[in-house]
C-alpha cells in the first residue's frame, strides 16, 4: 500500500472505520472530542482534533455561476 507524507496509506482496506467522537455543545452543534481510524485487524491511528490547516490539501477552485444576460 502506498503512503502519504501523512503518514496514511492512499487507499485502506475494507472494513476500515473512520471514527468521530463528540459531545453535543448547544443548539444543534457538536463539539469533536476524538478521531480515529480503526482497520479490520483493531489496530488504530489517532488523528488530531483540530486538523493542521497549514498541511491541508488545497481544494480545486469551483466555477461561480454566471449570468445570463
Amino acid at each position: 500500500m502506498a503512503s502519504r507524507s501523512s503518514g496514511l496509506p492512499r487507499r485502506f482496506p475494507v472494513g476500515t472505520k473512520f471514527v468521530i467522537e463528540g459531545k453535543p455543545r448547544g443548539e444543534g452543534r457538536v463539539q469533536v472530542v476524538r478521531r480515529y481510524i480503526e482497520f479490520p485487524d483493531g489496530t488504530f491511528v489517532r488523528l488530531p482534533v483540530q486538523p493542521d490547516k497549514s498541511k491541508a490539501i488545497p481544494r480545486r477552485a469551483r466555477k461561480k455561476p454566471g449570468r445570463r444576460a
